[in-house]
């Protein structure tokens, strides 16, 4: 917006009588630009944190471009108000703008179609976010992961618990609603604690990190307390519309990998290691275990360097299809316990 407004005044050599330099221009062309972003932000905001976000994304698109144009007939008013100022009367000024005038002049009809190409333009960029994640767009964007290329990733997989009992209780339709329910409350701890999610695998989640914001601030524990925290405290809605309070199970293990976009047609960033195949094995024994999260010991040594949260040392592990145990560890934590 601000582009825009710099640009219509900087069409002719000659300046507006209400800028003294080029530089009211651009202050203005700012001023205007903060306000439609901030209109911008709380259309999506209105939206986001309203009954409006459960329909249809066309009538979501619809409210948000509602209150744009009326933020754009109010600047373009304010605009002409400024065209039409009057130093020896100011008052006068504000009885010589007429709406009509302002929605059928040519400079509206240009502000109108710029609000429409960007308000569409933002709106794709958008969707596209929340398709493939925010970072992994940016990521295929800039072409980083077109050649592959190994890192090391900290994962974990996050599944519910008994989900086979309740889908035969509440039938497809109302256990796909509870999975949009769950996952919708996940969404918070993810972005509160730096995460990304890799797939979604019906009642299950695959989220991952670097290896150091992983381990930092102990994010990978964090992430699955405040996720069953927030299931607890949500316990009366589930039970009102599910009869049940879901809870999940989850797993953490971190190594290298070999990250690469896949596909033409529909592209992803995949991860390529075996890490993946060992987490959904560990991730199998929480229940013979009877624990709520395990974690490997790989990750379990990198924990305890940066961090003096306790863990319980269950001993090695023999995983479903491994030649070798493997060492875990669980969590002590009145939250995770059963």
């Amino acid at each position: 917006m601000s582009v825009f407004v710099f640009f219509r005044y900087s069409q002719t050599t000659a300046l507006p009588h209400w800028a003294s330099t080029e530089a009211d221009i651009k202050v203005f062309a700012i001023y205007i630009g903060i306000i439609l972003g901030c209109l911008h932000w709380l259309s999506n905001l209105i939206v986001d944190f309203s009954f409006i976000s459960r329909i249809n994304y066309l009538a979501t698109l619809f409210v948000k471009g509602t209150l744009l144009l009326g933020g754009a007939v109010g600047i373009a008013g304010f605009m002409q108000f400024i065209e039409l100022w009057e130093v020896h009367n100011r008052m006068t000024t504000l009885w010589h703008i007429d709406a009509t005038n302002i929605i059928q002049s040519s400079a509206f009809h240009l502000l109108l179609i710029y609000m429409i190409v960007v308000r569409l333009s933002l709106a794709f960029i958008e969707q596209m976010g929340l398709l493939v994640g925010p970072k992994e767009l940016i990521n295929i964007a800039l072409g980083k992961y077109h050649r592959p290329r190994y890192e090391q990733r900290l994962f974990m997989y996050l599944d519910m618990t008994n989900s086979t009992s309740h889908a035969e209780q509440l039938g497809d339709y109302r256990f796909s609603c509870l999975i949009q329910d769950c996952f919708r409350l996940l969404s918070g701890p993810v972005t509160d604690n730096n995460a990304e999610i890799y797939r979604y695998m019906g009642d299950a989640v695959l989220i991952h990190w670097s290896l150091k914001d992983g381990v930092e601030k102990d994010r990978c524990i964090n992430l699955y307390t405040e996720f069953n925290q927030i299931l607890k405290w949500q316990g009366n809605f589930f039970k009102q519309k599910y009869g049940l309070v879901p809870q999940f199970k989850a797993a953490v293990h971190c190594g290298q990998v070999v990250t690469a976009v896949v596909g033409v047609q529909k592209q992803e960033i995949s991860f390529f290691s075996d890490v993946l195949n060992t987490l959904a094995r560990l991730q199998d024994k929480c229940g013979p275990l009877k624990q709520k999260l395990l974690i490997s010991a790989a990750v379990a040594i990198r924990l305890r360097q940066v961090s003096d949260i306790t863990l319980i040392d269950l001993g090695m592990v023999k995983l479903k299809g491994k030649q070798h145990s493997m060492q875990v560890f669980a969590v002590e934590n009145k939250e995770i316990k059963h």
